[in-house]
């Protein structure tokens, strides 16, 4: 075990918490329709769940209007009732037999301070990982130095690595966190 292969493992661990939550927070409302938006839905189709993006076509044709165009008509109320079941979306759908329309309303004061809160539990799960990530790269080079794979000087060296990674990761999603909030709470 050598210290590159350390510090690329635990590089590819930041990315990964960097990516989980840029992902995460697409799934946030922000007063304008986005198709990604919808992500995570699933609705049953030929007896088994599937993914809304695997039923239908899903376009933001103006910024307060969400339309799916099911790739079979016969699922179109299967959608309609998998996206007006899930409480976090809080969206009520309609259907002209072919097309579903979802009018994205607008977000009041209080829900935007809502989502706020729901972006900063997605920055601390994001972090949460990264300390994860940081503590498994501490151990394996303590590890390391137990085997005599690596010196006392090269364990401290992966240490301050791993610190200089995990504050250039953090600011990476502290940076994503306050342009996002910035797009929620701009009304």
């Amino acid at each position: 075990m050598d210290t590159n292969q350390i510090l690329n493992t635990t590089k590819d661990k930041f990315q990964k918490a960097v990516e989980f939550f840029e992902g995460e927070a697409k799934k946030l409302r922000t007063g304008r329709a986005h198709p990604s938006m919808l992500d995570g839905i699933t609705a049953e189709a030929y007896g088994t769940p599937m993914p809304l993006n695997q039923l239908a076509t899903i376009t933001a044709p103006e910024p307060q209007l969400l339309q799916i165009s099911p790739f079979d008509p016969n699922n179109l109320e299967a959608i309609a009732t998998a996206i007006r079941d899930n409480q976090t979306l809080g969206l009520n759908p309609t259907d002209d037999g072919r097309i579903i329309r979802i009018p994205i309303p607008p977000l009041t004061e209080e829900r935007r301070r809502d989502i706020a809160k729901q972006l900063s539990g997605k920055v601390e799960e994001a972090m949460i990982r990264m300390r994860n990530a940081r503590h498994d790269a501490l151990k394996e080079a303590e590890n390391a130095k137990k085997n005599k794979e690596l010196s006392e000087d090269e364990v401290s060296r992966v240490q301050k690595q791993v610190d200089e990674l995990m504050q250039e990761y953090k600011q990476k999603i502290e940076q994503a966190a306050k342009a996002k909030e910035a797009e929620i709470l701009t009304v």
